[in-house]
């Protein structure tokens, strides 16, 4: 059996930053592991621009954000396999991976950073009535063959959700000539970023329909139509509000979920809510030595904070390998409430912890004149005001340590939305 101080599983951009972190930390023996032929993940099939402007101070198209890292391990020499797929992970940080070259081989690792991102909800999720036509897609597989393989997915497009991708995507068939008819959201706000509601459906005139669903899916060899129907407050469609579309295409951006299958085996604890690992300061798992950053975490909107956490795994897998696994204390709590979806890192060890750290979270609805408040076993230390929280921007409080000394006792930090 093979060792390795830090095995990374996924070369996307979450384990190509955790690698380099973890080389400038002074590990030499770190091992990256990349089911596909090359590295750089998902960023390899996003053509379009906006990447980078927080890591590099300049705007990237993916592969160009992926490139810069790819270079990073390159000239660290850390190495990697392509075309590997990893099959399991045990608590005793044993990973069971295969390929062409090496057959079934077992690696024993001293830490594990688990970066294997995240894939999309696919329509047997949403039970829509109707054949299984040719013409469905998911937003990233059409992506993947518009952007990668050339080819054309459809000339009337219906897309059903208003996830980024989703969003990207009612853009680019444009630009290829395609007329998408509508985006429909089930929900009453886009799970997007606002600046892609503007550049990718506002400038092109295509229409948004928040509030709606598709109930019926038209054909039999290929997609014919899709029907539309208003849903009420609790989602359910109201009859009488059907619309039938013609298309030949659908494309379907109706969520992400992390693949976590690995996590699960290595007996990591998950959060209900983001479908990741639940996490301390560190990002350390349930699980000691495993780590976990970027999109298997929790979805990001953005790839420079992607590559800001796992720099955090990074450093901190290799001061697990060189200094230990640090004494446990009591940990305090960091819970979400009051229209805060979730938090990540759930949990914080004040002890060790870096003099400040970044908490990443969403909120539930969009609201308008809302305060994001910080309390401390009751008591708030932080109120700061918005003007628009939505869940598909990313939000972050900024917990310094020093902050905390006044709190000895310390059990439950509350992060929460205020109307004042």
């Amino acid at each position: 059996m093979r060792e390795h101080d830090i095995v990374i599983i996924g070369g996307g951009p979450a384990g190509l930053a955790a690698a380099v972190a973890a080389r400038k930390e002074g590990i030499k023996d770190i091992l990256i592991l990349e089911r596909d032929g090359v590295l750089g993940g998902i960023l390899n099939q996003c053509i379009h621009n906006g990447f980078g402007l927080h890591t590099f101070k300049e705007e990237l198209t993916g592969p160009e954000y992926a490139a810069r890292f790819i270079d990073m391990v390159e000239a660290e020499n850390i190495p990697y396999l392509l075309n590997t797929m990893v099959l399991d992970i045990n608590k005793d940080k044993e990973v069971t991976l295969i390929n062409r070259e090496e057959g079934l081989t077992v690696i024993k690792a001293r830490a594990i950073i688990l970066a294997m991102g995240c894939r999309e909800r696919p329509r047997g999720a949403l039970n829509i009535p109707g054949y299984r036509p040719a013409g469905i897609y998911s937003a990233g597989t059409a992506q993947r063959f518009v952007n990668m393989e050339g080819k054309t997915v459809g000339k009337e497009v219906v897309i059903l959700g208003s996830g980024d991708i989703g969003l990207i995507m009612a853009r680019r068939m444009t630009l290829e000539g395609a007329k998408v008819k509508v985006v429909a959201e089930l929900m009453p706000y886009s799970g997007g970023l606002k600046r892609n509601i503007v550049q990718c459906l506002d400038d092109y005139g295509i229409p948004l329909k928040l509030s709606h669903t598709i109930v019926d899916i038209q054909g039999k060899e290929r997609v014919t139509g899709v029907t539309l129907a208003k849903v009420d407050e609790n989602r359910r469609p109201i009859p009488g509000t059907e619309e039938t579309i013609s298309c030949d295409t659908l494309l379907l951006s109706v969520g992400l979920l992390p693949e976590n299958e690995l996590s699960r085996s290595a007996g990591v604890d998950l959060n209900p809510v983001t479908s990741g690992p639940l996490v301390d300061d560190s990002l350390e798992t349930s699980t000691e030595g495993i780590f976990a950053c970027g999109n298997v975490l929790h979805v990001h909107d953005l790839v420079d904070y992607v590559s800001e956490e796992a720099a955090m795994a990074g450093v901190s897998a290799a001061s697990f390998v060189t200094v230990g696994q640090r004494t446990r204390t009591d940990f305090v709590e960091i819970a979400a409430e009051q229209g805060v979806r979730y938090t990540v890192p759930q949990r914080l060890d004040i002890e060790h912890m870096k003099d400040q750290i970044t908490v990443r979270f969403r909120v539930a609805d969009v609201y308008k004149d809302r305060y994001i408040s910080v309390y401390y076993d009751g008591k708030r230390v932080s109120h700061k005001k918005k003007r628009v929280l939505a869940p598909g921007e990313m939000e972050q409080v900024i917990i310094k340590k020093e902050s905390l000394s006044e709190f000895p006792e310390l059990k439950k930090i509350v992060i929460c939305t205020e109307v004042e």
